[in-house]
């Protein structure tokens, strides 16, 4: 003969469905932002470039990053066969780097970009203020990761902040 759960039982447990669904937790990955400097170098000037070397102070004290550049690119056209479409990686003549800078605080601080080629003088050496801002890759719901701040070298030398 089956056993019946007793009324109170049956209860909790239609109690605990329900609020299951009502829950304010929001699922958080393990996915992170490390903290640092993303760079960004145009064209022409990008070919030139090969590495670029940081030089990131606040209070008093410096940090150095140096990262290589890579090319960048950017979707090209896509094509379809059937069920099947791709979309292959366009060269843009940029490129891109990344250097961590442990430690990184949001707020602003002096950075010292150098870009490096092939020989022992820079391509280009420029100082500019940023204020680095930390990163949600979860959302806000998740916690903030980064710092990060970022720099984009124009084809004439010239240095901003942002992309």
């Amino acid at each position: 003969m089956p056993r019946l759960a007793s009324p109170a039982s049956v209860l909790l447990a239609c109690a605990l469905l329900l609020t299951a669904g009502c829950s304010d937790d929001v699922p958080c990955t393990l996915i992170g932002a490390a903290a640092g400097v993303s760079v960004h170098v145009r064209a022409p000037l990008a070919a030139e470039a090969e590495s670029v070397e940081l030089d990131v102070c606040w209070d008093g004290s410096c940090r150095q990053a140096r990262a290589p550049l890579h090319p960048s690119s950017r979707p090209g056209q896509e094509t379809c066969s059937g069920d099947t479409c791709a979309v292959q990686a366009v060269p843009t003549g940029d490129k891109n780097g990344f250097g961590d800078v442990q430690g990184l605080p949001e707020r602003p601080v002096q950075v010292r970009l150098t870009l490096r080629g092939g020989g022992s003088d820079p391509v280009l050496e420029r100082t500019i203020e940023v204020t680095p801002r930390g990163l949600y890759p979860n959302g806000p719901d998740c916690g903030k990761a980064g710092p990060q701040a970022v720099l984009t070298v124009a084809g004439d030398g010239t240095v901003r902040t942002g992309p």
